[in-house]
């Protein structure tokens, strides 16, 4: 059963049911990326849309790495 066709009551249960092991987890990731490689890279007619949604991805993780250096600069003067 998908996580969206979860009622709220059932989410306990369902979530006791997956598997969280090391190879449980990485077949999810598996599964994920097959399913995303599928919908967005693996097209006839393909566009820009997948390319740039792993960009954007990207850009958010380095900018959420390098926040702790860029949090102390923004207060400094330069004068």
């Amino acid at each position: 059963m998908k996580l969206l066709d979860v009622k709220l009551g059932q989410l306990p249960t369902w979530l006791a049911m997956r598997d969280f092991t090391p190879g449980g987890i990485g077949g999810a990731l598996r599964r994920g990326y097959e399913r995303y490689y599928n919908k967005y890279i693996n097209v006839r007619k393909g566009g820009l849309g997948g390319i740039s949604m792993v960009l954007a991805g990207y850009v958010v993780i380095s900018y959420m790495w390098s926040y702790s250096h860029l949090k102390h600069d923004r207060r400094r003067k330069y004068h």
